[in-house]
């Protein structure tokens, strides 16, 4: 059997890092990672070229500006116009091209707010979004309508997945764009190392959240390509929740920290539950391999190692 071209827009990043990986051990895939060092993905014209020259099979589209609460709501323009170009260049180049199937990772940001928990796919465009991020949700949102718009139009093969909060290796560590695991874990570790008594958490720690590990994610894409799968839209999480405070205690034991935390009640929780319902993908045989104090373990550990 001749091995499936599969062309990774955004391979340095989290996930794109994370497919690379999975796929690189099978050897039914021939894989070509790109970087913002080779396809400037805000151009139209680099974009097309890039896809010309690889002729994928596949395209996963793991390219994004993302970042935390505070960069999500203080970068606005930002995080919709990087985004938006992002997403409309990479479809658009393959306007011509039907027979590419596309992976597009979108976000659980793109439900409303005060949708029913488990969120389940019908919940898309039924309501407001999360004010802190919503700029990020709209880029998301357009692209999952391009997406469908190729389909019915073209013919084309775009299945948009909408993944839980993401951690992992080659996350963003950083003090103040980063998510929230990596920020806790980045800024507890320093705490450890300055002898500090004090941690402080934003928000009051009740907001639920659920998180998925990274590789976990990369192996449900892989999944979802070697599967008949007739969904275009498919949520993909874990199927369990835990709350901000007690993320903060589990990550407070596995960095070592001995002080004490506080939660900031002054500062916004954001959206105060959010789980994915993940019946669809999970109805197609799928399930995740890793719960969260592994995963937790698995990143600390990437993290002090880089």
């Amino acid at each position: 059997m001749n091995s499936k071209k599969v062309l990774i827009f955004g391979s340095n990043g989290l996930v794109g890092s994370s497919c690379f990986r999975i796929f690189s051990n099978d050897n039914n895939y021939e894989i070509f990672a790109s970087t913002r060092k080779d396809t400037n993905l805000f151009v139209l014209e680099e974009t097309k070229k890039t896809i010309k020259k690889v002729s994928p099979d596949i395209i996963i589209n793991a390219a994004a500006r993302v970042g935390g609460i505070v960069a999500n709501n203080t970068l606005r323009t930002e995080f919709i116009l990087e985004n938006l170009k992002i997403n409309v260049n990479i479809f658009e180049a393959c306007i011509d091209n039907p027979e590419i199937k596309i992976i597009n990772l979108g976000s659980s940001c793109i439900y409303p707010l005060n949708a029913s928990n488990p969120i389940k796919e019908s919940s898309f465009m039924e309501g407001k979004l999360e004010e802190t991020n919503s700029p990020y949700a709209m880029a998301k949102l357009t692209a999952i309508e391009i997406g469908r718009s190729l389909n019915i139009q073209f013919g084309h093969n775009v299945i948009n997945l909408m993944p839980t909060n993401l951690y992992g290796p080659n996350d963003n560590f950083d003090e103040t764009s980063s998510h929230v695991i990596p920020g806790l874990i980045r800024r507890m570790d320093d705490a450890k190392n300055n002898s500090e008594s004090i941690f402080k958490v934003w928000g009051d720690g009740s907001p639920l959240r659920e998180f998925l590990y990274v590789d976990d994610l990369a192996s449900a894409i892989k999944f979802v390509i070697e599967n008949d799968i007739s969904h275009d839209l498919i949520n993909i999480g874990f199927g369990e929740e835990i709350s901000i405070k007690d993320l903060a205690y589990k990550i407070k034991d596995v960095v070592g920290f001995r002080g004490n935390i506080n939660f900031d009640n002054t500062k916004p929780n954001g959206n105060p539950r959010k789980l994915l319902d993940t019946s669809i993908i999970k109805s197609y045989g799928w399930n995740p391999i890793y719960n969260l104090d592994e995963g937790l373990e698995l990143s600390y550990k990437w993290y002090k190692s880089n």
